[in-house]
């Protein structure tokens, strides 16, 4: 399976690695027409705005929204996550509108606030480590979302359909469970 990884801003070598580990074939996006040749693809974190503002530049709005339409699968990590998002605190337009949720832009604090905890996920056996990095959650789902785990009662990771959101960095550890969930998502749909 051939997993992208946007390459407009972020941790794009980390996630690679991580697809690889799961027993994926990592890619790098750098161009609109490579989306034809992935089965799913990941959006990282960075700053939402900035790589909303490449996206729009580039054409990977138009051609993301399509790539999902298609049924391929699209996982957004923290600023991800703010991409894939219909509704952002605050915002009067969304980017992406991938997923019926509204996400809270640095909920968690400025950069001197990160942290790491361990996490329960919905459908992986144990904890997973999770780095939150001026980190976004959800404020609200919509009924077809379904939340995959939370932090002292907020949501952090959430998947509709063949969209899967999360307020962490699963790149930042040398645990490749999130990004082998993302390819069974991947594999379901096949």
């Amino acid at each position: 399976m051939k997993v992208g990884v946007l390459a407009l801003q972020g941790a794009v070598a980390e996630h690679i690695r991580l697809i690889e580990a799961a027993g994926g074939e990592g890619v790098v996006v750098k161009r609109t027409e490579q989306l034809d040749e992935l089965d799913g693809l990941i959006i990282p974190g960075g700053e939402s705005t900035t790589i909303g503002k490449l996206m729009r530049t580039y054409g990977f709005i138009e051609a993301i929204q399509n790539f999902s339409r298609e049924g391929k699968a699209v996982f957004g990590t923290c600023a991800g996550m703010i991409l894939v998002a219909d509704h952002i605190a605050g915002q009067a337009e969304a980017h992406l509108g991938l997923m019926n949720m509204t996400v809270q832009r640095n909920a968690f604090g400025r950069q001197r606030e990160s942290f790491e905890t361990d996490l329960d996920v919905k459908g992986i056996q144990e904890p997973i480590r999770a780095v939150f990095i001026r980190a976004p959650l959800i404020d609200e789902v919509g009924d077809r979302v379904d939340v995959l785990s939370t932090y002292n009662g907020q949501i952090v990771a959430a998947r509709q359909g063949q969209v899967l959101a999360a307020s962490f960095h699963p790149e930042l550890t040398d645990d490749s469970r999130m990004h082998a969930y993302f390819l069974d998502m991947i594999r379901q749909n096949r």
